[in-house]
């Protein structure tokens, strides 16, 4: 596990890796000047990879594993999982209680709403939400009126 110069990790955040010994890309690498929210939780068996200046909200859970459920006559606990990882790339935001999959890369300057369930790759500077998650928007500049004022960042 690494974490970049002036990264924060909140209370209560679980930052997991199990059975990584079976598991060659099992891992957790986090950037610099980031923001693990309280609560979060990162499972790292497949490899996560997060980037420079990403925030997560609180309770948002990144879990790079997955059970295997495919034979109906054998529990499945005995069918093994899979662990492809999951990148998040640079300048990313993750709202309050969104989950991200087995699988997934969300690129550069997105945005991930409150509540989504991400499992499907990110297109960069995109707004996505829901469940599953669907882009909202594109981030291109434009204003848009719904947001109400700006404030600046405090830093």
């Amino acid at each position: 596990m690494t974490i970049g110069a002036g990264t924060l990790v909140m209370h209560g955040a679980v930052l997991h890796v199990y059975n990584f010994r079976d598991l060659p890309h099992a891992g957790i690498h986090i950037g610099r000047d980031s923001l693990i929210g309280e609560y979060t939780v990162i499972r790292g068996q497949g490899g996560v990879t997060i980037g420079d200046r990403v925030y997560t909200s609180p309770m948002v859970q990144i879990i790079a594993v997955n059970h295997v459920f495919d034979d109906p006559q054998r529990p499945f606990v005995e069918q093994g999982i899979t662990a492809e990882g999951i990148v998040i790339e640079d300048d990313v935001w993750i709202g309050s209680g969104a989950v991200i999959t087995d699988g997934v890369r969300i690129e550069q300057g997105a945005v991930i709403a409150a509540g989504a369930v991400v499992t499907r790759d990110v297109a960069p500077h995109t707004v996505v939400g829901g469940v599953p998650a669907r882009v909202l928007r594109e981030v291109d500049g434009s204003t848009d009126a719904r947001r109400g004022p700006v404030y600046p960042s405090v830093n």
